[in-house]
This record gives structure tokens, C-alpha cells and sequence, in this order.
């Protein structure tokens, strides 16, 4: 690599690491640094007056912890039922030949042309009636549908870049499709996999219409925070702002070995 490509390379991976982390660093600082800190300028991006008050003053309001077991809870129903349903669906449509397989792909798409607000109302009504209404099952159920496109069509991708002639190798050597697929296509498909299911886990987990609008008492935590901060200081809003994105930076952290693989698989 010449060096002029390589510092395009390195400036690029620097504005994409600062275009996603100060965000998160500017939302830490509000969180920790009380009220004074919020209102006080000029800024200082050093963390000289840190306190964990304002979080731990939140953490300490009634309801937030249910809260968080329920976001927790429907984001791993989402993530579950998203792979458990696209994943099987990405290998259809990766093996299988059949009229209209472009229109489908479409139709999958379009799924999400669709906005919650037409559809919270019916859904409301039918949730009431066969008893989902105000639970995180239901919750995840309609985070499933968001995420259900994008966990179709990555697996999808990722069965087409890995050859057939494994499976056929191991068809020969006696496997059934369903074991060929389990010791041969399955490890190395883990990495998209692993991609999509957190994607449907930080869809499910930042995602606030459809919990609010489908929940009253057992609230996600999302929810719980757009009617319990809405009249609160700055500051607690930058702590429940921060709590909520830390879970989601967590779980990618502890699987970062499958996203960092997976362009490795992509690309055979």
C-alpha cells in the first residue's frame, strides 16, 4: 500500500471512529458531570469534575431495573426469533432457485416501508385480545418484524459466498443435508449470524414507539425513560441516555472476534 492510500486509510478509520465514539464521550461527560457541567461554558472535554451522582441518583428511581430486565428480555426474544426465522429464509434464498425469488427480495425490503404509527392501533387491539398486550413476548414480537428483513437478507448474502461444493463434499462422504449444513456451512456462517442477531438486539433495545405504544405497566426501558425524563433535569436525561447505550456497547464488544471474522468469510 502506498503511502498517500495509507493515510487515506488511517484518516478514514479515524473520522469513523470519532464520528461514532464523541458522541458517546460527549453523552458520558453530561451523565457524570452533574448539573454545573451540563450548563457550563465553554465546555471541557477532560473529565476533571467526573461524578457517578446523577447515575446513581437514576438507577435509584422506582421502576428502572424492571425496566431494563424487560429491554433485556425482548431484545433477546428479538434476537432468538430474528435468526431463528432469517437465517433458515437467507438459506433458502441463497440455495434455492424459484420464480419471483428478485420479487421476494424486494418484498422483504418493502416490510419496513411500512411505519409502526399505521400499524400500533390494530396492533394494539389484536395484542389486547389473545393476551400479548404489556408484555416484553409481545414487544419482541414486533421488534422481530423489524428486524427480521436485515437478519434475511445478511444471512442470505453470507450462504452465497460460501460454496456449494462443501456441501456436496460432505453429501458424498454421507451427511444429510441437515448435517452438512450443521458441521460444514454452520461454523462458518457463525460470523453473519452473529452480526445479524446484534443487529436485531440494538434494534429491540433502542427502539421506543412500539414499546411505548404496546406496553402501560411493564414498560422497556426505553419507553420507561421518554415518560419518566421528560420533565427531569438535563443532566439525569444524559444519565439515562448514557445507561442506555452502554448495554448495546457491551454486547458488541463481547462479540467482536464474530464481526471482525465475518469479512473474512464474506469475501471466500
Amino acid at each position: 500500500m502506498s503511502a498517500p492510500r495509507k493515510w487515506l486509510y488511517i484518516t478514514g478509520v479515524l473520522v469513523l471512529c470519532a464520528w461514532v465514539l464523541v458522541p458517546i464521550y460527549l453523552i458520558g461527560l453530561g451523565a457524570m458531570g452533574g448539573r454545573m457541567a451540563v450548563f457550563k461554558w465553554p465546555k471541557s472535554l477532560a473529565p476533571t469534575e467526573a461524578s457517578f451522582a446523577a447515575l446513581a441518583a437514576f438507577l435509584k428511581i422506582e421502576g428502572v431495573w424492571n425496566a431494563a430486565l424487560n429491554s433485556l428480555i425482548a431484545a433477546s426474544l428479538t434476537m432468538l426469533f430474528s435468526i431463528l426465522l432469517g437465517a433458515p429464509a437467507g438459506y433458502a434464498l441463497a440455495r434455492f432457485s424459484f420464480r419471483g425469488q428478485s420479487a421476494f427480495r424486494l418484498l422483504v425490503l418493502l416490510t419496513r416501508a411500512f411505519p409502526l404509527a399505521i400499524l400500533a392501533l390494530p396492533l394494539t387491539v389484536i395484542f389486547i385480545k389473545v393476551g400479548l398486550y404489556d408484555t416484553p413476548l409481545g414487544v419482541s414480537l414486533i421488534h422481530t418484524a423489524l428486524a427480521l428483513p436485515f437478519a434475511a437478507l445478511v444471512t442470505s448474502s453470507l450462504f452465497m459466498g460460501i460454496p456449494r461444493e462443501y456441501e456436496e463434499a460432505a453429501w458424498v462422504f454421507g451427511c444429510t443435508r441437515w448435517q452438512a449444513f450443521r458441521k460444514v456451512v454452520l461454523p462458518l456462517a457463525l460470523p453473519g449470524i452473529a452480526a445479524a442477531a446484534i443487529f436485531a438486539f440494538v434494534i429491540s433495545w433502542n427502539e421506543v414507539f412500539a414499546a411505548s405504544v404496546l406496553t402501560v405497566r411493564e414498560r422497556t426501558l426505553t419507553a420507561y425513560l421518554l415518560a419518566v425524563l421528560s420533565e427531569s433535569p438535563l443532566h439525569y436525561r444524559f444519565a439515562g441516555g448514557f445507561i442506555l447505550i452502554v448495554p448495546s456497547v457491551l454486547f458488541i464488544f463481547a462479540v467482536r472476534k464474530y464481526l471482525f471474522a465475518m469479512w473474512g468469510v464474506s469475501s471466500k
